[in-house]
């Protein structure tokens, strides 16, 4: 009978490398393709304020003016696209290209306190800025007894 010593943190470091090994491969294949289109998800961030909503999304490279907003049935949406500067193919020797290009849309639940009606956008900076007022809360009416 063969003794066979028992290695559990040889099992997980072997596991760790396999996994590097297929996130470089992936990374690569990101590289690889970046000069193609597709698609991203800029980030956002939502600030809930006691009479508004502001929603600021990080769009640097696109053009506000091709930036589509819409809502429909309680559900804001905000689409657009982003193109990298064409790079004739001669002079393109990139040692690394992490920038993504293509087209983007991102939808928002709206809560119940939202007005729709009320909805405004700015862009400055690359920053996208769209801000919901909520709707008036509904107080209570005293009524008042008349003899």
């Amino acid at each position: 009978m063969t003794y066979m010593h028992y290695q559990p943190l040889a099992m997980l470091n072997q596991m760790t490398r396999e996994m590097g090994r297929l996130a470089a491969e992936h990374k690569r294949a990101q590289v690889a393709t970046a000069g193609t289109v597709s698609r991203w998800q800029p980030s956002v961030d939502i600030l809930e304020q006691q009479e508004r909503f502001v929603l600021s999304m990080d769009l640097p490279g696109v053009d506000p003016n091709t930036l589509e907003i819409q809502v429909e049935k309680g559900i804001l949406t905000v689409s657009g696209e982003r193109s990298l500067r064409k790079v004739e193919e001669e002079a393109a020797s990139y040692t690394r290209r992490e920038r993504v290009a293509g087209s983007f849309s991102r939808s928002f639940k709206l809560p119940e306190t939202a007005d729709e009606s009320t909805i405004s956008a700015a862009s400055e900076h690359g920053v996208l800025e769209i801000v919901i007022a909520k709707k008036a809360e509904a107080q209570p009416r005293r009524i008042k007894i008349t003899h």
